[in-house]
Order: structure tokens, then sequence, then C-alpha cells
């Protein structure tokens, strides 16, 4: 059976390195919110931290944003065999503690050629969501020519019928402890534990793999659309799809013999199981931007009963942050969820007003911040996540930005890294 997750050469911080300092929220949080990555930078200045290997995307169209990336290849060139001298072949066991609870994962890497975000592709690790081609472009630009990648991607598993955390977790006692810390600005704490033995490595592997099983597939699955798969792309779908769209790009100029072993054919990546207790999965809602709150109110109230589809299957709030919240019903003859009803009235309202912008917010609370400054904030209804794989294997991706895995602080911090170049 092929594998598609596989153990990965690991760097890691020297021991003398200040971990709190050097975990760093995944890139593409608080991007509406510049004051808590100045806040990070803060923190960090003086520091080594992986906050000087990654791009916040809140600077993605920032006027120096080339002089940035210049800027962190220098530093990943720079910390290699200064700051990352630790390294292991094999995964990192990850014990994550949040307010929701502790969240267990396994770092190791995502072999390319098992992914794709192509829509008629059929890869054993695929996207959950819909990937916006046009948001590729400026992250390869940060990875093109970068000798390092340390991940914020969480990858899920169904493995309902073989769990394979809780066996970890009895073993956790006899895997070496590689680092234990707090996590900076209410990230919680975080500790991982190496697995570095070669039968466990097989193992693991194979139990990934064996979650394509085509029999296991249609009775966890029936009526699905799609062929099986063993993965499906939690957080950081964008960057999985930029680290595929960097590798097609050295891979062709390779040979077969040189794809079988380059480090750009790989994407770090930790693996959780979609049933972890701790795993909370919410909706993403939106803030309309430079859109005025009654236009927005009104015409998607229009929009719905334009196409007969007022109802009370799907109810989606819009709020001014100012006291006003009005819910829209939807029977949902537009699209099977709410998001992607959204989705849909989005389209037309911002055909209808160029000069409006929408954002993904996690948290009722930082949508009704935003709003407060004008527009409105869409408070999507509560996401299953029992309902995520099965809404993969039946329609093949869910309407972008529909679910988030907890609160934003509650996302991966940047911890290992790797080399992607010879």
């Amino acid at each position: 059976m092929k594998k598609t997750f596989v153990a990965a050469d690991i760097l890691l911080p020297d021991a003398s390195v200040d971990l709190e300092r050097w975990a760093v929220l995944a890139c593409d949080q608080f991007t509406s919110e510049p004051a808590y990555w100045q806040r990070a930078a803060a923190l960090c200045e003086g520091y080594p931290s992986a906050l000087h290997i990654t791009l916040p995307e809140v600077y993605l169209e920032s006027p120096d944003v080339k002089a940035r990336i210049g800027w962190i290849r220098d530093t990943m060139d720079r910390y290699l065999g200064t700051v990352l001298t630790r390294s292991l072949h094999g995964f990192v066991y990850v014990e994550r503690t949040t307010p929701s609870g502790v969240r267990r994962g396994l770092v190791g890497a995502v072999d390319l050629e098992t992914y794709s975000f192509e829509p008629d592709a059929a890869p054993l690790c695929r996207p959950s969501e819909a990937t916006v081609r046009e948001r590729i472009p400026p992250r390869l630009a940060v990875r093109e020519g970068a000798s390092l990648e340390t991940p914020h991607i969480l990858m899920l598993a169904d493995d309902a019928a073989a769990p394979v955390f809780p066996a970890l977790a009895a073993k956790k006692g006899d895997l070496p402890l590689l680092y234990r810390t707090p996590l900076m600005l209410g990230g919680g704490s975080i500790e991982g534990r190496a697995v570095t033995d070669e039968a466990l490595i097989a193992q693991i592997e194979s139990a990934v793999a064996a979650l394509a099983d085509k029999d296991a597939f249609a009775k966890a699955y029936p009526g699905a659309s799609v062929p099986p798969f063993a993965l499906a792309v939690g957080d950081g779908n964008h960057s999985l799809a930029t680290a595929k769209a960097h590798w097609e790009k050295v891979k062709a100029k390779l040979s077969p013999e040189e794809q079988e072993t380059h480090p750009a054919r790989y994407c770090l990546a930790e693996v959780c199981s979609v049933h972890d207790e701790a795993l909370i999965v919410e909706p993403i809602h939106r803030v309309i931007f430079d859109a005025d709150f009654d236009d927005v109110l009104r015409e998607f109230r229009a929009f719905l009963a334009k196409r007969g589809d007022e109802g009370d299957a799907q109810t989606i709030v819009l709020t001014n942050g100012r006291g006003a919240r009005e819910t829209v019903g939807a029977a949902g003859k537009t699209h099977p969820l709410a998001v992607g009803t959204f989705e849909a009235f989005w389209a037309e309202f911002s055909a209808a007003h160029p000069a409006a912008r929408v954002d993904f917010i996690h948290g009722e609370e930082s949508v009704e911040k935003l709003a407060r400054e004008g527009g409105a904030g869409v408070l999507m209804p509560p996401f299953a996540k029992s309902d995520l794989f099965l809404g993969v294997a039946k329609g093949g991706v869910l309407p972008k930005k529909t679910f988030s895995m907890g609160h934003a602080e509650e996302k991966r911090y940047y911890m290992e890294c790797r080399r992607i170049v010879k």
C-alpha cells in the first residue's frame, strides 16, 4: 500500500534557545490585526525565533515584502548549523495543551506525490476545502529560494476503526523528550517527543496508509463520490498547495532518480485524529469591509428571496458590532452548507460593490470588534466535525474557509524545521 505520511529528517533549535520566543503562531492568523504581530515581534526581538523565518500574512501585500522575504532567506541560512543544531529522523509525537484540552498529533512528512488540489484528482491526501489558486503565487514567492520549511499545516485522519494516537500516548514515557514549553500570547503549552524506533516508524506509516483501504473506506463512507483517501487537510490548505506548486517546479528539472529523494518532494505537517476530544472544529466567520451593514442585510435577504431559498435550515447572523444582530435564514437550496450559501451571495454582492472586501475571521469577539469599524460581521452557524470527512468523501471539497480547528491561538505554532534544498 502506498505511503502518504512518512518519517522526516527534522531539525530543532539548540537546547539553549528560549522556546517560548522561538515558537510562533501560524502566519495565516490575525490577518486583520497587525497589533498581534507587533506584540510578537517585540517579544522576539534580539532572540532566535521562527518569526524571523516566516512571513505573517498580514504583511503579504506590504511595500517592503520583497525585502522581508530576502531577510527571511538570509536568516534561514544563518540558523542552519547555528540555531538549528538538533536533528532526528522519524516523527515527533506532540501533545498540545489549550483551553480545549490536550490535543495529540504527530509531525512527519507528507509525500507531495500523493497530494493534489486539482478538482479531478484522486490523491491519498486531499484538501478538505476548495483551493484558491490566486493565493498560491505570493506564498510561492516565500518558499522559492528558501532553504528551510517550518510547518503550521494540520492534517486530519479518521482513525476511528484503528486508532493511532492512543497507542502512542501509552508509549509516551518511553519516547525521549525533545521540548516542553509554554507558548507566547495565549497559546497554551506544548511538548514533543522523538519517535525514532524503526519498527514503530514502520507501524505508523502503515497505519496511516491503511486508512485508504478500499473496503474500509466504503464501509465508513457509503455513497462516497471520491476514491479512498487517507488524510484531509485541516489547517494550512494553501501552504500545502504552495509546497506542491514548488515541488512541481523543482521536479521538472530533475531526473526520475533524483525525484525519488529530493527534499522538496515532501512537506512537514502535523497529523491529528479528527476524533480527538481536544480538536474543536469551529466555523470560520467573515467580516465585510467598506460596505454598509443595512445594504448587506437587505441584499442578502433579497438574494435568498430571488432563489426561493428562504427558510430556517441554515441561520447566519449579521452584526455591526454595535448592538445590531440580524438573523438571515436559508432553506439550503443554494448550497447544503450555510457557508456555501453565503459564498454564493458574496460573489453576487462583491460584483455589484467592487469596493467591498471580505476577510476570514476566527472567533465571534474578533468579528464584533472589526465590525464596529464599519461594515458587517457575518457569524456562521456551528460546524459538526463528524460531517467533515463525510462531506469531503461525498462532495470532494467543502466551500473555502468553511471551518477552523479551534480558536486562533490554538492553531499550530512553528517549532520543527526541515531542509527543502539539497
